[in-house]
C-alpha cells in the first residue's frame, strides 16, 4: 500500500487549495504526490477568516471528491489581522513549562485578553543576557473566533484538523529552502485580500507583517474606476499592469491599478526600513514573491526600484520532487498559489 503523506489545506479568500506531500526518505527531498483547488464566492470568506462555513465546506468536500486525497486528516493556517506575531525574549525554560506559563507572560503585550486568544511560542534561538539564559523567538496569538471559524468549516467537511499553523510560518517552509536557507528573504505573499510578510534570518522568521490588501483589491479599483465587471476588469488589470507606458483608452485603468498598488508597496517597502532599522548588520538580501496577486505585470519590478533589493517569484518545487501524475505545465505556472498548501504540509512532513 502506498504511504499516505501530509495534506495542507490552504483556505484563502478566492480558492481553497490542497497539496498532499510525502516526507522524503532519510530526509531527503519530498515529494508533491497530489494538488487540487476549487473556487469560492466572494465572501465566503473575508480577511482571511470563514465567514460562510456551510459553503467553504462544500467547496473542501468537492476537492476532496474531485482529487480523491487519500487522508482526512490536514494540516490547516491562520493569517489575518486579528493575529498577532511579534519578536519576544523570554527566560529560558523548557518549551512546554515555557507553554504553560505564557498566558501570565505576555498578558500586558496583546491587545485581547489572553483568556480570549489562543497562543504559542516559537523559539529561534538562545542568547546569555546579564539577567542569565534567555530564549529568542516569536509570540504568536489568535484569537479563539478566528481559530474556530476555520476549524468549524474544515470539520464540516468532514475532516480532521491535526495542525492550526501561522501561515506566513508555512511560506517560509515552502520556498525558503536551498541557497536561500543560508541569506536574509522576504517572503511577500500577495493574495486576493492580504499580503502576508515574513522576514526570514537563515531560515529563522524574524518578523511577520499582514497587510489588509491583495490582488482583488487592485481588481476592484479597475472595476469600479471603468464601470466594468470583476472577471473584465481582472483582464484589463492584467493587459495594463503596472509602471508600463499604455494606450490613451486604458489610461484611466492604468491610473486605478497604480493608486491601488503604489499603498501596498510603500507599506512593504517600510517593513523593510523598519526591520533594517532594528536588525543592524542583517539587511535582507533578496524578496521572494508568492500568491495568486504576484503575477500582475510589473508588480515584481515595482517593488524592486521602491525597496532597492532584487526581487524573485518563488518555487516551492525546485527542491521538491513532484509525482509523475503531476508533470505538466498547469502545475508550473500555479506554483506560486501552491506554495501555502505545501508550506502547511511541510509543518510536519518536513
Amino acid at each position: 500500500m502506498a504511504k499516505v503523506g501530509v495534506v495542507g489545506l490552504d483556505i484563502g479568500t478566492s480558492h481553497v487549495r490542497a497539496a498532499e506531500v510525502q516526507p522524503g526518505p532519510r530526509g531527503g527531498a519530498p515529494t508533491l504526490v497530489r494538488y487540487a483547488e476549487a473556487p469560492l464566492p466572494a465572501g465566503a470568506v473575508r480577511d482571511g477568516e470563514v465567514e460562510d462555513a456551510t459553503t467553504v465546506a462544500s467547496a473542501i468536500r468537492s476537492l476532496w471528491s474531485s482529487a480523491k486525497f487519500p487522508t482526512r486528516n490536514v494540516n490547516i493556517g491562520v493569517g489575518n489581522q486579528r493575529v498577532v506575531v511579534r519578536a519576544l525574549d523570554l527566560p529560558w525554560m523548557p518549551l512546554p513549562q515555557l507553554r504553560g506559563s505564557l498566558a501570565f507572560q505576555v498578558q500586558d503585550l496583546l491587545p485581547m485578553s489572553t483568556d480570549d486568544a489562543l497562543m504559542d511560542y516559537y523559539p529561534t534561538g538562545e542568547v546569555d543576557a546579564q539577567t542569565g539564559r534567555m530564549l529568542q523567538g516569536m509570540l504568536v496569538a489568535a484569537t479563539r473566533d478566528t481559530v474556530r471559524a476555520n476549524v468549524m468549516a474544515v470539520e464540516a467537511a468532514g475532516l480532521r484538523p491535526q495542525l492550526v499553523d501561522l501561515n506566513p510560518f508555512a511560506l517560509l517552509r515552502a520556498v525558503v529552502r536551498g541557497d536561500l536557507v543560508n541569506r536574509t528573504v522576504a517572503v511577500v505573499d500577495v493574495g486576493a485580500r492580504i499580503t502576508q510578510l515574513v522576514i526570514a534570518s537563515r531560515g529563522m522568521p524574524r518578523f511577520v507583517r499582514i497587510l489588509p490588501s491583495g490582488g482583488q483589491s487592485v481588481t476592484d479599483a479597475v472595476a469600479s474606476a471603468l464601470g466594468i465587471a470583476g472577471p473584465e476588469a481582472e483582464n484589463v488589470k492584467r493587459q495594463v499592469g503596472v509602471g508600463y507606458a499604455v494606450a490613451p483608452e486604458l489610461a484611466v485603468a492604468a491610473e486605478a491599478v497604480n493608486n491601488s498598488v503604489r499603498p501596498l508597496v510603500e507599506a512593504v517597502r517600510n517593513t523593510f526600513v523598519y526591520y533594517a532599522g532594528n536588525h543592524h548588520g542583517d539587511g535582507i538580501d533578496v524578496v521572494v514573491l508568492t500568491g495568486g496577486g504576484c503575477h500582475l505585470p510589473g508588480l515584481g519590478q515595482y517593488l524592486s526600484s521602491a525597496s532597492r533589493l532584487p526581487v524573485t517569484l518563488g518555487d516551492p518545487l525546485s527542491t521538491m520532487r513532484v509525482a509523475k501524475s503531476l508533470q505538466s505545465d498547469a502545475l508550473a505556472a500555479a506554483s506560486s498559489t501552491l506554495a501555502m498548501p505545501i508550506g502547511l504540509a511541510l509543518g510536519v512532513a518536513a
